[in-house]
């Protein structure tokens, strides 16, 4: 297996349209594609799976240890001729200023994978050569196997393109060995439209799979992808400690677990799904936005999303909301995060307008227009309402809304004990019966007896 991380040098330079098209590319080519995505990001692996045709999976420095992320890698590749890892935001970038945890380059060394270099070279010359100089330099344990060249000159013309490529390439090759392996023209790659939390879903960019087809025929003329294959050497990473991932079948009967899923709740990591499912979870998925409440159900996941954009028709599928008040009513396990927090409480306001959604919280939620954002780590305390025993799991917020201070009681109570190095410790995970509600996407990997407690409480354990 050949295996490959894409990297910028910030966000923003097209590392993601790039990773797309060379998935896409190497798919046509007749190659078995997995995907990888660095960091806590729900959206981009969407995109991933269209390019591939397969489940992309995150792998996160920070919230698992590196144990776990070779597992993951080892076990999800074990199939396919090349591995494809998106990075997150700059090469370097993670937790902290000093700390490469959580950041593409541990990953990468990690897994022991090389780099391609995404650089927007737009409105530069000489310079290009002391940016790439710095990123070679700053960490020599990191091997960078390549350059790409993004936003050059522009496709219209093609001689002053010709000539900025040509003093690009002359600039790099006089500070580094390595090799430029493509240069691509100002607006090849087709714009993917976002919004507050980043692209656009996959599935609604009304693009369809053309776009993903621009992006593959786009890395086909400008990357040299033959030389870029060639310069990978077969991937024989390190055996890791519990590298088993793939689990056995539960003993116990199935538990009935919903699933809300769909364009209002879709931000889900496939581990914590399949994770469920080894603890002994059947998973129904159903929709909020157009079903009727499922009957027959132990327990209910309401992963995070944009309820706020589908406000109205959420608050007006009354059998839904109904169904959900009477499994609340009757203490039946309930875990909802961001998204879920949002659906589980009064409603959200947004823009002056409030749509009402369940109310079994008694606060109400407003969206905003800063995000508040960041690694967390949670510790249950004795009223976590899924079983008696404390956990440490690992998540992340990132959420523009936020509770709207005049409706929270100040007797409600809180199951977590979270800390983030931004805000330090402060209380969360909200509790009323068998509820329970956050703003923190917990990645049950980093503690997998978080799933297990979930279904056994669901079984009605504890």
């Amino acid at each position: 297996m050949k295996a490959l991380v894409i990297a910028g040098t910030r966000s923003g330079v097209g590392k993601t349209s790039l990773s797309l098209g060379i998935m896409a590319a190497l798919r046509r080519r007749g190659l078995r594609v997995q995907s990888f995505k660095v960091g806590p990001d729900f959206i981009d692996p969407g995109h991933h799976r269209l390019a591939t045709g397969r489940i992309s999976h995150n792998l996160d420095g920070w919230m698992l240890s590196k144990a776990d992320n070779l597992a993951l890698f080892r076990h999800y590749s074990r199939d396919c001729d090349v591995a494809i890892i998106e990075g997150v935001m700059g090469v370097f970038d993670g937790y902290g200023a000093t700390s490469e945890d959580g950041s593409t380059a541990q990953i990468a060394k990690w897994l022991g994978v090389p780099v391609l270099l995404v650089v927007d070279a737009s409105r530069m010359s000489r310079s290009v050569a002391a940016l790439v100089s710095g990123y070679i330099h700053f960490d020599a344990d990191l091997s960078i196997t390549g350059i790409a060249l993004n936003k050059v000159g522009n496709t219209l013309d093609c001689s002053h393109t010709r000539r900025r490529l040509s003093r690009l390439g002359e600039a790099i090759a006089s500070v580094t060995s390595i090799p430029v392996r493509g240069e691509i023209p100002k607006n090849s790659f087709p714009e993917i439209p976002s919004r507050h939390l980043g692209l656009w879903m996959a599935q609604e960019d009304n693009l369809g799979n053309s776009y993903i087809e621009t992006l593959a025929q786009a890395t086909e003329t400008y990357l040299d992808l033959d030389g870029l294959l060639a310069s990978l050497p077969d991937w024989r990473g390190e055996l890791a400690v519990g590298e088993d991932v793939s689990g056995s079948l539960p003993q116990k009967p199935s538990v009935r677990i919903a699933i809300a899923r769909d364009a209002a709740f879709c931000f889900y990591y496939e581990e914590n799904l399949r994770l469920l499912q080894e603890a002994g979870a059947t998973l129904i998925e159903v929709s909020p936005l157009g079903d009727e409440f499922p009957q027959n159900i132990d327990g209910f996941y309401f992963g995070g999303g944009y309820p706020e954009l589908h406000g109205e028709r959420l608050s007006q599928n009354e059998r839904f909301l109904a169904g959900l008040r009477r499994f609340a009513a009757e203490n039946r396990p309930i875990y909802g995060e961001c998204g879920g927090l949002i659906y589980l409480s009064q409603g959200i306001e947004v823009k002056d307008v409030r749509f009402r959604f369940a109310g079994i919280f008694p606060f109400w939620t407003r969206l905003g227009d800063r995000p508040n954002l960041g690694y967390t780590k949670i510790e249950t305390r004795a009223n976590y309402p899924f079983c008696p025993q404390p956990l440490s799991v690992n998540g992340h917020r990132f959420h523009y809304s936020q509770l709207i201070p005049e409706t929270v009681p100040p007797e409600i109570p809180t199951c977590y004990q979270a800390h983030s190095w931004r805000i330090g410790a402060f209380s969360e995970g909200y509790v009323l019966g068998n509820s329970l509600a956050s703003y923190v996407h917990l990645h049950f990997r980093s503690n997998p007896a978080f799933a297990k407690q979930f279904v056994e409480a669901c079984r009605g354990l504890y």
